[in-house]
């Protein structure tokens, strides 16, 4: 029988399997270098948009609008069909990691800046008295605290930037998607392909979906008892007031 799913085209599928190892690997490598990129981007945007110094604010928020109000897609073929206008060519696979790892570096840079904004005044207060300048401040008291609050977005973020590097496939990327793309187009085996690349996409996903779960509900649990602990507190000395 000739469908979608016929045996004979996952026999293709599982011969040619090497194939889509690759481009799960090509995939595996944008993510990660993806991610590094997007962290210090966030990071350090993050941190210039809680700066006191106006135009370190300004710059921020610049990219993060910019960012985050255009597609992921315009982006990538800005990298691929712009700069090269301007006698600059960037191998695809450099395209993908700048692409994602800006794009997410923009979202991430949210997350840390809500994160600091949530670390109570009297920290800072406290560095200073004790005669440590704003980037020390920063390093060994504020990001420390930070990081804690700021892991499950983080996890979501990284679930999501992997999802988008099969935008790559739409300018030869080598990646997963492309993969799949390119192969399924050769034989019209499209059923197996897309199948096998859902569920590499899945491996990759949802262990950390569920860590960034874990980690959140963690947070909620911690916030519920500090609640209990303090209504219990004020019963407390209610009951001794009286």
């Amino acid at each position: 029988m000739n469908g979608p799913f016929s045996i004979f085209k996952w026999e293709a599928v599982f011969k040619d399997f090497s194939i889509f190892l690759e481009g799960f690997l090509t995939t595996l490598e944008v993510s990660i270098l993806g991610l590094i990129l997007a962290l210090i981007l966030g990071i350090i945007f993050g941190i210039l948009s809680t700066s006191k110094i106006k135009i370190f604010k300004i710059i921020s928020r610049i990219y993060v609008e910019v960012i985050q109000n255009t597609p992921l897609v315009i982006q990538v073929f800005f990298l691929f069909n712009g700069l090269p206008y301007v006698k600059i060519v960037l191998p695809v696979f450099l395209i993908g990691v700048l692409g994602v790892g800006v794009y997410h570096g923009a979202y991430i840079s949210e997350v840390v800046r809500t994160g600091i904004t949530s670390i109570a005044k009297g920290q800072f207060e406290a560095a200073k008295s004790q005669g440590f300048s704003h980037i020390q401040t920063m390093r060994y008291v504020i990001l420390p605290q930070t990081v804690k609050i700021i892991i499950p977005p983080l996890a979501n973020q990284l679930v999501n930037l992997i999802k988008n590097t099969s935008i790559l496939a739409m300018i030869a990327g080598g990646d997963l998607m492309y993969t799949a793309d390119s192969w399924s187009s050769a034989n019209m085996y499209y059923g197996p392909a897309y199948v096998v690349t859902g569920i590499f996409y899945f491996l990759l996903c949802y262990p950390l979906a569920m860590f960034a779960r874990k980690l959140e509900l963690k947070e909620k649990n911690k916030v519920s008892i500090n609640i209990e602990d303090s209504i219990k507190g004020q019963v407390i000395a209610t009951e001794g007031g009286l």
